[in-house]
């Protein structure tokens, strides 16, 4: 008798209600953070090109700090390195938790997002160096294209009003995870100064007592808060940019609550939920405001499309991000068990593509690093390659809307009002979907 052949997965179809769950919160916060950052940008745009620029430059470049411990900085380094370090820790929670119980904990799970994500980084690096290169330009910017910001994406689709489905929601958050995950690999291994090996011993041993301290259960901010600040100066000082001492720490917090010791919630879900609104309220937005204040001048907008470097990041933000994202998606669902969610077309995925063509934070941030003696055209590039990439997903998001409501509507609805939409009580979608036969969602443990 021939065995039953095997079930194919479906992708971008409904997440668990655990994963919807913490998607919800997750993406509430980004949301809100992004319209933030949006107005940060604006403001610096405007502050930046205005009569009062000179007042700009002047805050954005005065020095304050410990000047005999290294660390005399001016107010645009301290956000670059400071305050993007909560970004940054926050990003390597959410990593952790991916990678524990979320949509990376798992091979057959993991394969698509993380076969997009490299595509949509892969590919704009390639963009730039080509442009780059047949230009004579310098090939040391090919990492800026390749960041997206899922702030700014999720402020775009709440400026659009768009009811986009929680299963393209979360596929374009893990995409995110995974490109933060790239991003500060690159800054770690690419973009490192003079290496001071005693600093940076000194910062492996703390993050080993960090480790240690989250192994064996010891709670209190009074002892992780200065450890941190010891492991960022460390760090700082070691050469490395610093903001690798918050990822560092993000992964090594626990995502799984002890529930035999009492725990509720799990040291990074406190932490991410403290710091999260701080991340994104505040960190994200003040480093926009001193990052993104560039002159817009005629010829300096012209430079962006006639200079290969400036001319590389654009075109690798719209083209190489869209495409790389949405090919490597097609290759990786061809090429295994997986079939499309049958709601949703091929269009819906190059639409996503698109929108993850908007790099901003962490595009600024390689810019600056990429090209310290002059970044002003690079980050003109990645604020018109972002708004090139807002207007096309704008129109390709905006052309399904009215499919995307009908599916939210049938996602949201609950009749029973018990809390917890229909479609996750349906026959034999209950052991699937994270929700118990009670109509309870289960822990993550």
């Amino acid at each position: 008798m021939a065995a039953a052949p095997r079930e194919r997965a479906v992708f971008l179809g409904l997440p668990t209600w655990t994963e919807r769950s913490a998607l919800a919160r997750a993406l509430r916060t980004e949301t809100v953070g992004g319209l933030v950052l949006l107005a940060a940008a604006v403001l610096a745009l405007v502050w930046a090109n205005s009569p009062w620029s000179d007042w700009y430059a002047r805050i954005r470049d005065f020095h304050l700090g410990v000047g005999a411990l290294g660390l005399d900085l001016s107010v645009e380094h301290w956000t670059s390195d400071g305050l993007l370090t909560i970004f940054f820790l926050v990003a390597g929670i959410e990593l952790k938790r991916e990678l524990t119980v979320g949509e990376l904990r798992t091979p057959a799970t993991a394969a698509l997002p993380v076969v997009a994500a490299v595509s949509g980084m892969v590919l704009p690096a390639a963009v730039y160096l080509l442009v780059s290169g047949l230009g004579g330009g310098s090939p040391g910017g090919w990492a800026v294209p390749m960041a997206t910001d899922i702030a700014f994406a999720l402020a775009v689709l709440a400026v659009l009003n768009t009811h986009l489905p929680a299963a393209l929601r979360a596929f374009l958050l893990t995409l995110a995870v995974v490109d933060d995950l790239g991003a500060i690999a690159i800054i770690a291994f690419f973009f490192t100064d003079d290496l001071n090996p005693i600093a940076l011993a000194g910062a492996f041993a703390g993050l080993l007592v960090f480790g240690l301290l989250q192994r064996f259960r010891i709670r209190g901010w009074w002892c992780y808060v200065p450890l941190g600040v010891l492991i960022w100066t460390l760090t700082y000082l070691g050469g490395v940019h610093a903001t690798v001492a918050g990822v560092c720490m993000g992964l090594l917090l626990r995502v799984r609550s002890d529930t035999d010791a009492g725990e509720v919630l799990s040291p990074g879900e406190r932490t991410g939920h403290i710091l999260r609104p701080i991340s994104a309220g505040l960190a994200a937005p003040l480093f926009a405001l001193f990052a993104a204040g560039v002159t817009l001048s005629a010829s300096e907008l012209g430079e962006v499309f006639t200079r290969p470097e400036p001319l590389g990041v654009v075109l690798g933000l719209v083209i190489g991000k869209t495409i790389g994202i949405f090919a490597g998606t097609y290759a990786a669902v061809r090429f295994t068990r997986a079939q499309l969610n049958a709601d949703l077309t091929w269009a819906d995925v190059f639409a996503l593509a698109a929108l993850a063509g908007i790099g901003f934070t962490v595009a600024l941030l390689i810019g600056e690093l990429a090209f310290p003696a002059g970044a002003e055209p690079i980050k003109a590039a990645v604020l018109i390659g972002s708004l090139i990439a807002t207007a096309v997903a704008a129109v390709l998001v905006k052309r399904r809307n009215g499919i995307y409501r009908r599916l939210c509507e049938a996602e949201n609805r609950d009749d029973d009002a018990d809390g917890i939409p229909d479609i996750y009580q349906r026959d034999g979608f209950e052991s699937a979907s994270g929700v118990s036969d009670a109509g309870n969602p289960r822990s993550d443990g």
